[in-house]
């Protein structure tokens, strides 16, 4: 402390020692990371971009969350967390009725706007970026594919759940990235059932 005031540490720029004691700035941060990585994949996506539309300086952005590559975890991260609780739902009940818990779980999902643009966000990243899809596989084989496999008394669990998972997927590419009609504009109350027994043939047919 000196006569003027807290000391502010070397390197940082003020503007980075006020927005850090702003409790939702690391919030922002993430927000504007989705958005650039929506927007421009994350090839072209910078950290000047993503700092600027958070309104913070590039200096905040490294603190908080280090490379490029550690923003994206983060989002991705934040991005997939409504469907970590995948695992615990089907885990929960009976295997037999795992298909339409699940084809229904990732509908409710995908249908709400708040939860599925940032997962467009990641996916578009992904689909066109090696680093980006990496960080991705490793996210959803450690908290949902090897934990679903893992509750799943059926030969070859790991090749069943990521049959499964591919039907969604694929699903959710035609309806909601490429658009493609009849599937983009079919209500999800007509696909699920029509979804349901094909996942369930995959897990434990």
């Amino acid at each position: 402390m000196s006569a003027n005031g807290p000391v502010r540490r070397r390197g940082r720029p003020a503007s980075a020692e006020k927005a850090a004691g702003e409790p939702a700035t690391r919030d922002r941060i993430l927000g504007s990371a989705r958005a650039e990585f929506a927007e421009r994949g994350y090839d072209k996506a910078s950290i000047r971009a993503i700092a600027r539309g958070a309104g913070v300086d590039s200096a905040l952005v490294h603190h908080y969350f280090g490379t490029k590559e550690q923003v994206f975890t983060a989002a991705v991260q934040g991005a997939f967390a409504p469907a970590l609780g995948i695992p615990d739902l089907l885990l929960s009940g009976d295997p037999e009725e795992w298909g339409e818990q699940l084809v229904g779980y990732i509908f409710m999902i995908w249908e709400d706007a708040v939860t599925r643009d940032p997962l467009l966000a990641i996916m578009r990243s992904a689909v066109n970026n090696e680093t980006a899809a990496s960080i991705f596989r490793g996210l959803i084989t450690r908290n949902l594919l090897e934990r679903v496999a893992g509750g799943l008394d059926r030969p070859d669990p790991e090749l069943r759940v990521e049959l499964a998972m591919a039907q969604l997927v694929g699903t959710a590419m035609l309806r909601y990235v490429i658009k493609v009609e009849p599937i983009a504009s079919a209500r999800p109350e007509d696909l699920i059932p029509r979804l349901a027994p094909v996942v369930q043939r995959h897990l434990t047919g």
